[in-house]
């Protein structure tokens, strides 16, 4: 592998609380956020704001928003899905934002509840206000690999979608797995797609673990040229409107894996699978992390020289 690192952007504040049947307090998210950077995390997807009637466990947003979108050294986002959310974000102080476009027609009223030309032509509207606000700005393409309603996503539809979300403008594109049904191959097919359409604008990729293909498509990823890489401490998530999705990526395990290639991903082992027990604690629920269940190897990985010289 060419790459000598890679970003890692912590997603449990919002992607992975999002689906939990065991709500946190909001001083228990921001404790999560605190433990995040304080493990290394540079990148921090800290809420989203949505109707707290549809997704309750982010009905703090504002709250959370608030008290962390300025943190030191940190890019913090928030997911925006209109115009009244990109409001309510701005109040609350965010300087990025993160926006979805489905690649599904069926998945995008499922779980937008508007037409793909709806949710593109709202992603534009967002984009201009956040461009005279000095607000960066991603798009998310959910979907990217597959739909839990119309089954596969052929490259054609795919490629039209990016065609438009690119036609945008935004300062990075991310294509997610969100049901976890890609491949490696799936992986380079796609985030070649995206290069030849989008060449100059950064590209993310969101995987989630469902089919244990997590792992192996974030290395597929990262050697395709994608430079960030969405991940959830503990393993935690899912989409609500996704029938059998299943948690994110887990951060723990995505750092393990480059640690041992040699890929700088800025992140200490040792806080990080001491904060997924702590947050699955939390939550009572079993992880999703195949490296809290086995263990570290060798166990030397686990130091942490700052630590281990106080």
């Amino acid at each position: 592998m060419s790459a000598a690192s890679v970003q890692i952007v912590e997603v449990a504040p919002r992607d992975g609380l999002q689906n939990e049947a065991r709500p946190l307090s909001t001083a228990a998210k921001l404790e999560l956020i605190r433990r995040a950077v304080a493990a290394g995390a540079r990148r921090v997807e800290i809420t989203g704001f949505a109707r707290p009637d549809v997704v309750p466990a982010l009905a703090d947003a504002d709250e959370v928003a608030a008290a962390t979108a300025a943190l030191p050294g940190v890019q913090t986002s928030a997911l925006v899905l209109n115009p009244r959310g990109y409001e309510r974000a701005r109040a609350a102080g965010v300087t990025a934002v993160n926006m979805v476009v489905l690649a599904s027609e069926t998945f995008s009223q499922r779980n937008q509840r508007m037409s793909v030309a709806q949710a593109l032509d709202g992603a534009a509207r967002i984009r201009e206000r956040a461009g005279a606000d000095g607000v960066h700005v991603a798009i998310t393409v959910g979907a990217s690999f597959g739909c839990p309603f119309e089954g596969e996503i052929p490259l054609p539809a795919l490629r039209s979608v990016l065609q438009q979300v690119a036609a945008i403008g935004p300062d990075e594109i991310s294509l997610a797995d969100t049901i976890g049904v890609g491949t490696p191959a799936d992986v380079r097919a796609r985030f070649a797609l995206l290069a030849e359409l989008a060449p100059d604008v950064p590209r993310r990729a969101h995987f989630h673990d469902t089919r244990n293909t997590g792992v192996a498509n974030a290395v597929a990823a990262v050697e395709a040229g994608v430079a960030a890489l969405d991940a959830s401490l503990g393993g935690i998530g899912g989409c609500p409107f996704a029938p059998a999705a299943t948690g994110n990526v887990a951060t723990e395990d995505l750092v393990y894996c480059f640690g041992r290639m040699g890929v700088d991903t800025g992140f200490e082992l040792a806080p990080l699978l001491a904060d997924a027990r702590w947050l699955l604690d939390s939550l009572g629920r079993e992880s999703g992390s195949a490296l809290s269940r086995a263990g570290c190897f060798p166990e030397s990985l686990l130091a942490d020289p700052v630590r281990d010289s106080a």
